[in-house]
């Protein structure tokens, strides 16, 4: 038996075969082509672009049923990188100026772009440098003629791989694959989120052997633990399979919750809701039992189009959202770009460090016009359902009251056109640690807080959650962060407004029971986490065991 110890990415037992995922070996020759080639040439890279983009737009529908609209989203922005016009003319001007078949300008403007990626200072940017060999890649398939690597086999399998670029997995016959197990990884990238989100036990940044000679083999990966075993002993593989069972039996018994309260032992409740990206994702909800929407992404409104989506789009989206949660709170948070999610047409300046520049609320604010196009849709649609409105990356009054002049020129502009509208709660995500420590001010201006963990750790802990080198020093468990979340509840209460989590932390059980011992009202995560968590909350007394809790963690 050989063991290898991996970080785990999302937990569960999988036993099966190991499967090695080897990428094509594309052997691209430099060849001279006559003048008169030239054109076939530019013609041969344009139709395998416009044959890759159409891949995507395939893929992207594909992976919305299986990972949700927001995780798709990485396939929408590989085909914007397909049509940028950089990226295009290098490959024309290689082709034209260097006479070269359509294969090594291709191959060689995907090494120069990707190169000039990685050595960029800002870790988002230096990510699109897999981006632009993913979509790279897959134009010199089909200029080759060949296909992607796929799996052919009869039964599911352990999937073994060096890396996984986020199409790769989703390609991937789900119903052939029990758990992927990477060398290289973050926790935080693209095929992270996706593996989680798809329920898969994964591991990233294991030291296993990509031979021959361990393909085919029997093995069991722990994704509880992190470890992976090949060719287990009879008492690992008797220990395994009863880990197994109790999970699959876990997992059972967690469907009886369905339709029963988020209440405590002592009688406290708790709203249990839901984050999506999409109208789409409302399927997730409704199948896991939320009882409403903490978080609505509005901004793959903005990525999924090539403009600025009207009004009226917007608002066809917020009230069949509304109309579809029957009664239930809707959370929608306003525009939420820059950072990590950019639109080619908001022509947002390069920025040395995008996650403290220009984004999210910053952007609303200096361009009213966009956010006010919003703020009118979303009030239309509070009329036909309990829609609340949250501003994200709030970091002062000031910005408050900007936002409340806004506020009154839109409501004032529907009343003086006759269009009817709601009353929707306004409240602010806290992810900060400016909004931490002045929200006992800020508390006074609002109907409630959210608490957005992701950014929160983010800055509080001065490390790029998207920057594999740091995920050993990230820790979304260290105490000031949880400081600092019990101050936001404890500011928000004296003010009597409610407080919820909506970052990742809302469906850490580790962290759970702290959550409620000091006071935290709302809890909102991935649909597939609801019923977990909903059975944690229903088997703890806070009044028994809160102090404790709290002085274990503060």
């Amino acid at each position: 038996m050989e063991t290898y110890k991996g970080k785990s990415v999302f937990g569960g037992i999988a036993i099966g075969k190991l499967h090695i995922y080897n990428k094509k070996n594309l052997q691209v020759k430099r060849k001279h082509i006559e003048t008169e080639e030239i054109e076939r040439e530019v013609e041969r890279f344009h139709k395998a672009r416009e044959d890759a983009i159409a891949q995507l737009v395939e893929l992207y529908e594909k992976s919305i049923s299986s990972v949700g609209t927001s995780n798709a989203a990485i396939f929408e922005i590989h085909q914007m990188m397909l049509q940028d016009d950089d990226y295009i003319e290098s490959t024309e001007n290689m082709i034209q100026t260097q006479q070269v078949n359509a294969e090594y300008a291709v191959a060689m403007t995907s090494d120069n772009f990707a190169s000039m990626f990685a050595a960029m200072e800002d870790d988002y940017m230096k990510g699109r440098a897999a981006d632009v060999r993913d979509i790279s890649e897959r134009v010199l398939l089909i200029l080759t003629g060949q296909e992607s690597d796929c799996i052919d086999t009869e039964e599911p399998v352990i999937v073994v791989a060096d890396d996984l670029a986020p199409s790769e997995t989703v390609q991937m016959d789900k119903s052939k694959v029990l758990s992927f197990v990477t060398v290289h990884g973050s926790t935080n990238s693209h095929t992270a989120i996706l593996a989680r989100t798809m329920g898969i036990p994964a591991l990233i940044g294991t030291p296993i052997p990509l031979e021959d000679s361990i393909n085919g083999k029997l093995a069991i990966v722990d994704g509880d633990t992190g470890q992976i075993y090949v060719e287990p002993d009879e008492e690992t593989f008797a220990m395994m399979q009863e880990k197994y069972k109790v999970i699959q039996t876990k997992k059972e018994l967690l469907q009886t919750l369905k339709g029963k309260e988020t209440v405590t032992l002592d009688g406290r409740r708790i709203m249990l809701y839901a984050n999506i990206g999409n109208y789409k994702d409302l399927s997730l909800v409704l199948e896991n039992d939320a009882e409403g929407i903490g978080l609505f992404r509005s901004e793959f409104l903005y990525l999924e189009g090539d403009t600025y989506p009207t009004e009226e789009e917007q608002l066809k989206i917020y009230r069949a959202v509304a109309e579809t949660m029957a009664g239930k709170r809707v959370i929608i948070r306003t525009l939420d770009i820059g950072a990590d999610k950019q639109a080619d047409y908001f022509e947002l300046p390069k920025e040395e460090n995008p996650a403290m520049g220009c984004r999210a609320i910053r952007i609303c604010l200096t361009r009213p016009e966009v956010f006010k196009t919003q703020l009118r849709a979303l009030f239309r649609a509070s009329a036909f359902g309990k829609i609340a409105i949250m501003y994200p990356m709030i970091t002062s009054l000031s910005e408050i009251t900007k936002i409340k002049n806004i506020v009154e020129e839109v409501k004032q502009e529907l009343t003086e056109a006759g269009v009817p509208f709601g009353n929707p709660e306004q409240g602010i995500m806290i992810e900060t640690p400016a909004a931490v420590i002045i929200s006992d001010q800020l508390a006074k201006e609002v109907d409630f807080f959210s608490i957005g963990t992701n950014d929160l750790t983010q800055y509080t802990l001065a490390i790029d959650r998207q920057n594999a080198q740091l995920d050993e020093f990230y820790d979304p468990h260290h105490q000031a962060i949880l400081r600092m979340i019990a101050t936001t509840v404890e500011n928000a209460h004296k003010a009597n407004i409610w407080c919820g989590i909506c970052g990742e932390l809302g469906a850490d059980p580790e962290l759970s029971k702290l959550f409620l011992s000091i006071g935290i009202d709302e809890l909102s995560m991935s649909p597939g986490n609801l019923l977990f968590i909903r059975k944690i909350i229903r088997e703890t007394n806070i009044l028994e065991e809160g102090e404790a809790i709290r002085k274990q963690f503060l």
